[in-house]
């Protein structure tokens, strides 16, 4: 069974926000908590990542996929041109739409809740090659992941894996692993502990689409029929709708 297109991207739209929501939200709350340990920081706030993510999948999964992320949507519209499986061209425009304007609207709604000016542009540069290698690193394994999964029939684990990735990423990349371009763009409205300075943003979306291209290119290497795979990242809705379950920080 396929499900409308507006419910789907109203799940992207939705999931999207409440995932940049705890990011946000979980640094501002870091930082209150500890102010003085960057590092515990840091933990509290991979860890209420990872797990939101989780969940998210989980919830939003059946509907739309749980992508969350345009790099994983434009993956999975690569890979399954040769087989005629995942999302369609027109697909892809609205997911990435819904994502980005989630990543945003998720911004918003952690600044709101803290009390803080519902948009703040972040002051915080991120910037130099050794932070844009790191995203290429994330990103790149993200994408391995996530299809590697489908195609080995192992899709009922992806919210676990998936979140444990992103989770164990805040922490062996240089970047704290963002691998995801509407996720970036959204932390550029908030000037918290998340947050990443609007001129940051480019530098670390075009590291991501490389991080794309190794992804597709090893998958491309290690599992050539990947594509046909495009619809079977799956949680189950119930015994008749199934979706491609996919997602990202």
């Amino acid at each position: 069974m396929t499900i409308a297109l507006p419910r789907r991207l109203l799940a992207e739209f939705t999931g999207t926000a409440l995932l940049v929501t705890a990011v946000v939200g979980s640094g501002i709350m870091a930082t209150a908590l500890s102010p003085d340990d960057i590092g515990l920081q840091l933990l509290e706030n991979s860890i209420a990542t990872a797990f939101a993510l989780g969940v998210l999948i989980l919830m939003f999964g059946p509907v739309s996929g749980a992508h969350f992320n345009p790099v994983v949507s434009v993956a999975d519209w690569l890979l399954g041109r040769r087989s005629g499986t995942g999302l369609t061209a027109g697909d892809l425009a609205g997911y990435v739409a819904a994502q980005v304007l989630g990543g945003i609207a998720g911004a918003v709604l952690a600044n709101l809740m803290f009390d803080l000016a519902a948009v703040s542009f972040a002051g915080k540069d991120r910037t130099g090659g050794h932070l844009w290698l790191g995203e290429v690193v994330a990103t790149a394994g993200l994408v391995l992941l996530i299809f590697a999964l489908a195609r080995s029939g192992r899709a009922t684990v992806a919210p676990a894996a998936v979140g444990a990735y992103i989770g164990a990423a805040y922490w062996f990349t240089s970047s704290t692993s963002f691998a995801n371009p509407a996720v970036t763009v959204g932390r550029a409205f908030t000037d918290t502990f998340a947050g990443i300075a609007p001129t940051s943003v480019p530098g670390f979306v075009l590291a991501q689409l490389v991080g794309l291209a190794v992804g597709v290119g090893l998958l491309a290497a290690l599992y050539p029929d990947a594509g046909d795979a495009a619809d079977q990242v799956v949680v189950p809705a119930d015994g008749h709708e199934s979706h491609v379950t996919r997602g990202t920080s």
